[in-house]
């Protein structure tokens, strides 16, 4: 991943293009641009890579056409800094060192362009990226923690605290929003980190958090990815998450990623490599020191499980779940991380029934859902307001559960609720599970409340 030479000479290579190939591609790009050809001349890749000429703006933005560069890259970057954008592939990102500064090359990466995938033009919805998870977890564990930084203008720990307290901001507006309106938001915050860890200079405690932040950062990225139905990408966010984490040695924002990361392996049918993650992910408990969060791994760890269907291992990890949270309740809030901010008995009931649902075992289920809501404190019950792309996901479940059991109307009343939970909610994962939903509806359709119900959510789905 570290190149020594010229981008565009290292582009030629990799790509096997002569400099009269490459200047015929270029040049199509710059008249479609509508800049007219560029001269056949080879000596300009020349002047381009040996003698320091500066290619002519309308040349760079065909190049950053032709690499799939973004062109506020190209203002932001002087030549040739930006081109280098365009000499990283997936190789890179699997087998690159486990060391900070390769952390901070993919965060620049992925920040700036995006997915690694797209200049390949491979299809982003293709799963799997890393193929092995054991060998990652291990490279993580081991890995380098980042050293201080002695060049660029000084900064203190007041501005991983900014960043800190933004990241805090972007998780709860997942909760409101959906992925779709904060995934480009949480590219900028990865961007502007990104710069810090490049161009200042910060004692070694200010860069781990820098790193920290970092990698909250592309898990949100990772995550609002996913949630919107691109996996190969979410997927790309998440390595490059850990790598960021494993150089701040910071473990709660390790725990985090490989907690989010098992959720969109379980539920893409790798239920085994979800079990790998959230176990590694446990290892950090007693540094962390939260049994909240411990709560939180814990019932992750079961639905893991539960996808992969056995049943003792499930409910093991859900009695050791309620045990932890049990601990939480006498544990000072201090000691809680803010990224737990969400969970709570209720949360961990749902957790329960989804588990129950996967295992099949529809009327625990729905108990187990009825449960998060009836009985308990304020401070315990399921917050479908403040949720509502979750309880949208929740409540698809239990009517699909009640169909289980024949009960049409109790299913068709939980999921015009979970249909009213969408308003204003952009997530391709909450309309799927209502487009699947409407798919079990549909063996029924010849009862009037479900041909009703069908034809007024005709739109779930379509495009």
């Amino acid at each position: 991943m570290e190149i020594d030479q010229h981008p565009l000479t290292y582009l030629l290579h990799q790509n096997n293009w002569t400099a009269t190939q490459y200047l015929a591609r270029l040049s199509t790009v710059h008249e479609r641009l509508g800049y007219g050809a560029i001269p056949p001349d080879r000596k300009r890749i020349t002047r381009w890579t040996r003698h320091g000429t500066t290619p002519e703006p309308s040349a760079q933005k065909a190049m950053a056409v032709l690499h799939n560069i973004p062109q506020s890259e190209v203002a932001d970057r002087p030549w040739p800094a930006w081109l280098s954008l365009a000499c990283m592939g997936p190789r890179d990102l699997l087998h690159a060192r486990w060391t900070p500064q390769a952390a901070i090359e993919l965060l620049d990466h992925a920040a700036a362009v995006g997915g690694l995938m797209d200049r390949q033009g491979m299809d982003r919805r293709g799963f799997v990226i890393v193929a092995g998870l054991a060998p990652v977890l291990a490279q993580a564990a081991t890995a380098p923690l980042a050293p201080a930084r002695t060049t660029g203008s000084r900064i203190g720990a007041s501005v991983p605290a900014l960043f800190e307290q933004s990241l805090a901001i972007l998780r709860r507006q997942d909760d409101q929003f959906g992925s779709g309106q904060v995934h480009a938001s949480a590219r900028a915050q990865l961007a502007l980190i990104t710069k810090q860890l490049k161009t200042a200079s910060y004692t070694e405690a200010t860069g781990r958090r820098l790193y920290a932040a970092a990698a909250e950062a592309a898990r949100i990225c990772a995550w609002t990815a996913y949630d919107s139905g691109q996996h190969a990408l979410a997927e790309e966010h998440y390595l490059v998450a850990l790598r960021a984490a494993a150089s701040s040695g910071d473990p709660v924002v390790t725990a985090n990623t490989l907690a989010f990361w098992a959720i969109m392996r379980y539920s893409t049918a790798d239920a085994n490599g979800a079990v790998d993650l959230v176990n590694g992910a446990l290892g950090n408990t007693r540094q962390i020191g939260s049994a909240r969060m411990e709560a939180m791994l814990l019932a992750r760890l079961a639905r893991a499980h539960a996808h992969a269907g056995d049943s003792q291992a499930a409910a093991h990890a859900q009695n050791a779940a309620m045990a932890a949270y049990d601990r939480a309740r006498d544990q000072d809030t201090a000691a809680d991380p803010d990224c737990v901010y969400w969970l709570n008995l209720g949360e961990i009931r749902m957790l329960q029934g989804s588990c129950s649902l996967n295992l099949g075992r529809p009327k625990e289920a729905i108990s187990h859902f009825e449960d998060a809501s009836a009985g308990l404190s304020t401070a315990d019950t399921y917050r479908e307001d403040e949720y509502p792309r979750g309880a949208a996901i929740y409540l698809a479940r239990e009517a699909e559960a009640r169909i289980a059991l024949d009960d049409l109307d109790g299913a068709i009343d939980t999921a015009h609720r979970a249909v009213d939970h969408m308003g204003g909610i952009t997530s391709a994962r909450s309309t799927s599970t209502l487009a699947d939903l409407r798919s079990k509806f549909t063996a029924r359709r010849e009862v009037p409340i479900v041909r009703e119900f069908l034809e007024s959510t005709a739109y779930v789905g379509a495009a």
